[in-house]
């Protein structure tokens, strides 16, 4: 049932009930929650906020932003922080009476947010706040975030050693309900003991989400009434920190606030004992999120509550970490054997539970880190999950630790054991897909340097440098970007280095280092790249930056020899303030003559990138804050070589590799590119620009269309579709494991399967762990649906999932994630799309791996007999004019296969309250439906697509523009040619594919010059033919090589053929199929005879210029004769020479072809397809082709393999 006046907003307005959010959300209620509070006791109270975004709390001010309202009511201010120190600093100033008396408030409470390397940054700010203490009725909660697996981190971290340095006690939640209870016992816990309180999030608690209970009395704090030398506790904030100030502050901390943190956890029970309540042999502690994974872990173990009472196991809940209450651990030591504690990283709690039982009498063996012999026992590396910690339990039942048999296990618990051994050594990826740049994202081009220079990388979305084509080294940690070089310039005779540098880390600590290498003398040039986001952690705005024109005289003040702005709109800043004496701005495109006059200028130099971040512009495009451009990319793929220069130049993913008939092409994803246009100085003929109609506008106030949103949907979906048999979720949960790409939608699809949740009354635990492969990278999503109150972990373990939505083939396949599926259990709805790589984009020898081996993966881990398999891509492209949806379309078609616990109307109605291309993804979800249920016949008959857009064999061919587009009198000429020759289709002789592709592609050749051309092409193909039938019978693998490349080399595109290919009538349509209704187009050309006479720029051609067009196409015959003009040039006589060439060889492979050399002859008739490209690309392809021929036919000589795409 669907609840009534339900809203997202819920989860911070609803004051008493259930609620449905994130770790960050919760985070984010606690100020609205204890303003509430404080009312009710009648203080009025503000709260100050101030941190730095990172991950994992790279959202909190984002989260905060967007809900500002509801915060100003009440009476919440947030100011972001230059830096994390900065922030600090300003919430101890929250807490200090001296800066002056409060004017409206009872007390302001002080939040400071920031990730593990902000609290080592924070180190000294809060020792000095801690040790001023808090006001009263104000407090300090400090929200850490933990990044364990280092996600998003240069290093791993555990901040527990860093507050315990300080002083400051130590909470840590495990689950949303913890956030928000915890949050509230800290802002109290704070008051009371005049202490800042440290609040550990973990990235499972930040990233993960769930159902808590609120309401305004649930926490009521206890007064511990805690007396210390015989008087009553009160905490009094004392003025003054130095010397002997300061002395008396650290006995009061000392011998009264820690000791009166410790009474109120133990008076308002922040730690809790549970397991066997009477007699125990084995007690187990753990802290937060490590708790809800051992009960996760127990649990796969058949160890239930009951269970754990039979067997005697006791359980500590640990939610306050430091200082730990040493009441409750002695209780919980009482009558033990042996207490295992699980700490995640190094030991820490450990070492306190020691210290409390050392020296009482009958007191149990203390193991965590390493057993009673010493041997290693509770992993100090990574992350703890239940499989880990299963591990570790089941080495101490071993033990013989309950009294049972040494060694002796359950059967159950060790068939568990060996699932997770077997899913720890799931081996590696075949293709891993790694986190990438944005298409048109400004690091694509600003982070490339000169050949020969050495780049460093820093922290931001630009270090991917470090894997993206080697084009930086080293990074450094924030801040400290090129002092290093300080360092080592003296000693090295390298003489220059580059030092790439985000805007948001410049202008949160990184100035400082300009100044240190000024001051240092060295010779090195910062590469500010200047974005104005903090693209990493969503688009935040930087804080505390200044304009281009200021920054370049903030570095002239700072020394710098020479400043250069490029930017790829110079004239943005004509209206700005003055540049500083000496500064330049230039365009983008002269990025290579700045860098390499920087790099020869002595001293420090500063060159300012200045292009806004592509996510933020594409965001603000949704919001309808930025109009969507009407201009679009188009490459007509009959033109196209499929060389991948335009993907090497620009590093865009929607740049992407398609299969056709003709070989791989290249493809504008017209659904995620972002308009950057560098794509277009690859040097080839075939880009288009195409001037489209701006989107009809709907009522004020209405956003603007997204990019990719120009076409418009086929049909509509049925309504009213057969409901399938919902899965009921057990006592253990039933879960759901999403695998897919960021930007694509997955976080998206997991937040609706979650809200649907809450709307049919289930409880819901989740995950969507993304960090940095937000970017392009692999993203899963864990989602577990309970139908009573949910219990363990957010995250699936080995074979724990139920259905295994595989969104994308590459990271559904990775065996990793496989490892969660179980071939008995789990339902597999798996799409087929073809995603490339970043590494496909900018490298062409780079491929898609075979389908059918990723498909079987897939299979032989889940229940093979009741996979969906559906390209969703294409499907969403052809029903709904946009690829964007195909994560919903393939949802639809998992809740149809049974595979999804919740309802249709409650996915529907979570798909409306998210309020983001309704219309769209209700269709895309009903058509996923309509999929599964009619089947790709009935889906055709319903939408009126084509048979191919739900064919994942079907040639993904652009219409209009491949070889179907010939005219018929060039076919009915092949025609002939073929009925002539010995290639004539015989019934049965299982050569009918040989015949087509033959006759397609002489048809091709006749109207590209003549029938003579087409016949000479027919009789080689033919006596290859017959050749490989004369020696191999009637395998046709080497005439198909032979027929395929020959028509490549013979169909070489020169001047007339770009022009006939570019003539051909369906490319009106395939404009219109690809980026909507258009309002003209013109073609992008480099003509060799005008680059020969010094052009640097493509010319395009519009109407006026298009009879040229026809002319060069009559001029066809032409080709090869004296009167061809064109045929003189260098690459020409190539083209040329290469026919002959591959014709001499092919001759001599089938003259001495034996069963032993056919494999060789194959491999060397499909040498041909290195040679792509245009001009020096195709000239550098045709130099690898004859290395790699003399190395096939050389067996003592290395292959020369075609590493990377030419630029």
């Amino acid at each position: 049932m669907l609840l009534e006046d339900f809203d997202l907003d819920q989860k911070f307005t609803l004051e008493r009930g259930r609620v449905l959010l994130t770790g960050i959300q919760a985070v984010v209620r606690l100020p609205v929650d204890q303003h509430r509070a404080d009312a009710a006791r009648g203080l009025r109270t503000a709260t100050f906020i101030s941190g730095y975004q990172g991950s994992p709390l790279g959202t909190v001010d984002l989260t905060i932003e967007r809900h500002k309202a509801l915060l100003d009511a009440h009476d919440v201010v947030w100011v972001p922080g230059v830096n994390e120190e900065l922030a600090a600093t300003a919430v101890w100033g929250s807490q200090e009476p001296l800066l002056g008396p409060l004017a409206r408030h009872d007390g302001v409470v002080g939040m400071w947010y920031g990730k593990g390397p902000g609290v080592d940054r924070c180190g000294d700010v809060f020792k000095h706040g801690n040790f001023k203490g808090t006001a009263p009725n104000g407090g300090v909660l400090v929200l850490a975030g933990d990044d364990p697996m280092a996600k998003s981190s240069t290093l791993p971290t555990q901040v527990e050693p860093a507050f315990y340095d300080a002083q400051i006690p130590i909470l840590y939640p495990g689950s949303m309900q913890e956030v928000i209870d915890l949050g509230l016992h800290g802002i109290a816990l704070s008051r009371y003991s005049g202490l800042w309180v440290a609040f550990k999030v973990v990235t499972t608690v930040a990233d993960g989400f769930g159902i808590a209970e609120v309401a305004p009395d649930r926490i009521v704090p206890v007064d511990p009434e805690l007396e210390i030398d015989g008087k009553p506790w009160h905490h009094v904030q004392r003025p003054g920190l130095v010397t002997p100030l300061s002395l008396e502050q650290e006995k009061d901390i000392v011998y009264g606030r820690l000791e009166a943190a410790a009474a109120y956890a133990a008076a308002n029970g922040l730690n809790e004992i549970s397991g066997a309540t009477g007699a125990a042999r084995l007690g187990i502690a753990a802290a937060g999120r490590t708790f809800g994974e051992l009960r996760q872990a127990l649990s796969d173990l058949g160890l239930d509550d009951d269970a754990l009472h039979r067997f005697g196991i006791r359980l500590l809940r640990i939610g306050m970490v430091w200082p730990l209450e040493p009441g409750i651990v002695r209780r919980f030591a009482a009558g033990l054997n042996e207490i295992l504690v699980l700490d995640e990283k190094r030991a820490f709690i450990e070492l306190f539970v020691r210290d409390i039982l050392y020296g009482r009498t009958g007191v149990p063996r203390v193991v965590g880190k390493t057993d009673e012999l010493g041997r290693r026992l509770v992993p100090a590396d990574g992350e703890l999950s239940a499989d880990r910690i299963a591990a570790v339990v089941a080495d101490r039942l071993r033990s013989g630790v309950l009294g049972g048999e040494v060694g002796a296990l359950p059967v159950a618990v060790e068939a568990r054991l060996a699932l997770i051994e077997a899913a720890s050594k799931a081996g590696a990826a075949e293709v891993a897909r790694a986190p990438y740049w944005c298409s048109g994202c400004p690091h694509n081009r600003s982070t490339a340097v000169p050949e020969g220079s050495f780049a460093a990388a820093g922290v931001g979305c630009h270090a991917m440098a470090l894997w993206i084509d080697d084009r930086a080294q080293v990074v450094h940690q924030m801040g400290g970007e090129g002092a290093t070089w300080i360092g080592r310039a003296p000693f090295t005779d390298r003489t220059h280095m580059f030092q790439n540098v985000g805007d948001g880390t410049f202008f949160h600590s990184a100035s400082l280092a300009v100044r240190a290498a000024v001051a240092a003398g060295v010779d090195i040039t910062y590469k500010i790249l200047y974005n104005g986001a903090v693209a990493m952690t969503g688009g935040q705005d930087v804080a505390g930056a200044i304009g281009v024109p200021e920054l370049t005289q903030s570095m002239a003040a700072e020394g710098v020899s020479r400043t250069i702005v490029c930017s790829d709109d110079p004239d943005r800043h004509a209206g700005g303030g003055p540049l500083a004496p000496g500064a330049e701005i230039w365009g983008r495109d002269r990025l290579e003559e700045a860098q390499l006059l920087l790099r020869d200028t002595p001293g420090v130099t500063v060159l300012i990138y200045d292009q806004q971040c592509a996510a933020e512009k594409r965001r603000e495009r949704k919001r309808g804050l930025r109009p969507t451009p009407t201009k679009r990319i188009f490459i007509n793929e009959a033109v196209c070589e499929g060389c991948g220069d335009c993907g090497a130049k620009s590093h865009c993913l929607s740049v992407q590799p398609v299969d056709t008939e003709l070989g791989t092409k290249t493809r504008i994803h017209q659904s995620s590119c972002n308009f950057d246009y560098t794509c277009i100085e690859g040097d080839c003929p075939s880009f288009i620009r195409v001037k489209t109609r701006p989107a009809k506008t709907g009522p004020a106030g209405a956003k603007t269309p997204p990019a990719g949103a120009a076409r418009t949907m086929r049909a509509q979906p049925p309504a009213d579709i057969a409901e399938p048999d919902r899965p009921v979720p057990g006592p253990d949960g039933y879960g759901v494991f999403m695998a897919g790409v960021g930007g694509t939608g997955v976080v998206t699809v997991s937040q609706v399967l979650a809200t649907a949740a809450l709307l049919d009354g289930l409880d819901i635990l989740g995950l969507d762990q993304t960090g940095l492969s937000q970017k392009g990278g692999p993203v899963v999503s864990h989602l577990r649906f309970f139908g009573g109150v949910a219990s363990g972990a957010n995250l699936i373990g080995a074979g724990d999932a139920d259905c295994y939505l595989g969104l994308d083939l590459l990271v559904a396949a990775d065996p990793k994630n496989l490892a969660k599926a179980d071939p008995e259990r789990t339902l597999a709805v798996t799409s087929t799309s073809k995603l490339p790589t970043g590494h496909m984009v900018a490298h062409v020898d780079e491929t898609y791996p075979e389908i059918d081996g990723m498909l079987a993966a897939i299979d032989g881990a889940t229940r093979a007999s009741a996979s969906i398999r559906l390209d969703a891509d294409r499907m969403a492209d052809a029903l709904l004019g946009t690829a964007m949806p195909a994560n919903v379309l393939a949802l639809g078609a998992a809740y149809q296969a049974g595979g999804i616990p919740v309802s249709a109307a409650s996915i529907e109605e979570a798909i409306k309250l998210n309020g983001v291309a309704v219309a769209a993804n209700i269709a895309a979800f009903r058509w996923g439906r309509v999929y599964v249920r009619e089947g790709a016949d009935g889906l055709v008959s319903l939408a009126g697509v084509a048979p191919a857009a739900t064919s994942p064999e079907a040639p993904a061919a652009v219409p209009g523009l491949g070889l179907d587009s010939v005219p018929a009198k060039a076919k009915a000429t092949a025609r002939a040619l073929l009925q002539e020759s010995g290639l004539a289709p015989v019934p049965g002789d299982g050569a009918a594919a040989l015949t087509e592709m033959v006759e397609r592609r002489a048809a091709d050749l006749a109207d590209y010059q003549s029938a003579a051309l087409a016949s000479e092409y027919v009789d080689f193909v033919d006596a290859a033919s017959a050749r490989e039938r004369e020696v191999m019978g009637q395998r046709t693998e080497l005439a198909e090589a032979v027929a395929r490349y020959l028509h490549k080399l013979m169909a070489y595109k020169d001047e007339y053929e770009v022009a006939r290919l570019h003539l051909r009538p369906g490319l009106h349509e395939a404009l219109r199929d690809a980026v909507g209704d258009y309002a003209g187009y013109r073609i992008l050309l480099h003509p060799p005879a005008l680059r020969a006479l010094g052009l640097k720029r493509k010319i395009s051609l519009g109407p006026l210029q298009r009879p040229a067009l026809a002319v060069l196409k009559a001029m066809r015959r032409l080709r090869g004769t004296p009167l061809d003009l064109f045929g003189y040039a260098k690459v020409r006589r190539v083209e040329r020479q290469l026919v002959a060439d591959y014709r001499a060889l092919m001759e001599a492979e089938l003259n001495a072809l034996t069963p032993g050399t056919c494999e060789r002859a194959v491999r060397l008739a499909q040498l041909p397809d290195v040679i792509r490209g245009y001009e020096d690309v195709k000239l550098a392809g045709v130099e690898r082709f004859h290395e790699q021929v003399r190395a096939v036919r050389s067996p003592d000589t290395r292959p020369v393999a075609l590493t990377s795409k030419p630029g």
